[in-house]
């Protein structure tokens, strides 16, 4: 059983298409396909139902998901293990990072990191917090710098680098901006600008809301904050943002609400992290003050 199979077989599954597992892979549909193929000679059985365009896992590949997953973290782990004998710090290292945090936070330390480390091979990949979470759980990418999650997988591990305050923001001339204070009631009267469903930002949100059994009225939603920022600033609503990007915003004063997020690492905990890994996890560490 060949390891490039194995590692077809899992991209096809978690992408649910064969053409996104080659764009994953870095190679063709049709070496996709044949790879595919060849295990399913090798296993005796087909390991996808292909109807249209809709690619499911048949029984067979439903058993064989988890154990696929389970070869393929031991023979990285193995690599890594060995690599790391060397004490190079060397190689490709797979990160995941959000836009806001790549554009915000990491430029310093990647810059010092890079200068310090030539021989590292850095692979950064902006995707969402969430996505990157999964990213890592799955052995896709070995860090992930991300606004942490509030509840995670038994199977990561995660650090708390820079905390995050976050402010209530209008446009300075939207209404709400006229009285000295504001109140939940009050915001969820008006139109708001937030984080998309489900994102670690917006759960952070509708938990300060949900005690009180109100549901604010979501005009719009993005992932990209800048974008959020934007639009308040034109007046289409009020958002929570990070108080790092308040500017010419309104911040307005909510009683006893404070506000706040968690930025920093995420790992595996059961993987052996790579010397580059173990550099940048240290820098991070110990250049906050960059940032």
């Amino acid at each position: 059983m060949e390891i490039a199979g194995l590692q077809a077989f899992v991209a096809v599954a978690e992408e649910a298409s064969f053409s996104l597992a080659a764009e994953r892979l870095f190679i063709t549909q049709p070496a996709v396909s044949k790879r595919i193929a060849a295990l399913e000679t090798e296993l005796g059985g087909a390991l996808f139902d292909r109807v249209g365009r809709h690619v499911d896992l048949t029984e067979a590949g439903r058993a064989l998901l988890p154990r696929a997953r389970a070869i393929l973290d031991q023979v990285e782990d193995g690599r890594r293990a060995i690599a790391n004998l060397a004490g190079n710090v060397a190689g490709e290292l797979r990160i995941g990072t959000s836009h806001h945090i790549g554009l915000h936070r990491l430029p310093p330390v990647l810059r010092t990191f890079s200068r310090s480390y030539p021989e590292v091979e850095l692979n950064i990949r902006f995707m969402d917090s969430e996505a990157a979470c999964a990213a890592v759980e799955h052995g896709d990418l070995e860090l992930a710098v991300v606004t942490l999650p509030l509840e995670h997988s038994e199977k990561l591990v995660t650090e708390t680098i820079w905390p995050d305050p976050l402010a209530v923001v209008c446009a300075v001339d939207h209404p709400l901006a006229t009285g000295p204070t504001a109140t939940l009631e009050a915001l969820a009267a008006h139109p708001a600008i937030f984080a998309a469903p489900g994102t670690f930002t917006r759960q952070i949100v509708e938990r300060t809301f949900a005690p009180l059994g109100l549901h604010p009225k979501v005009a719009m939603s993005t992932n990209y904050l800048e974008t959020i920022k934007m639009l308040v600033a034109i007046g289409l609503g009020w958002s929570v943002l990070p108080r790092t990007m308040v500017d010419e915003l309104h911040e307005l004063a909510v009683a006893q609400l404070r506000l706040a997020r968690r930025l920093g690492l995420v790992q595996h905990r059961a993987r052996t992290p790579s010397n580059a890994a173990r550099a940048l996890v240290e820098l991070l560490r110990s250049n906050t003050s960059l940032t």
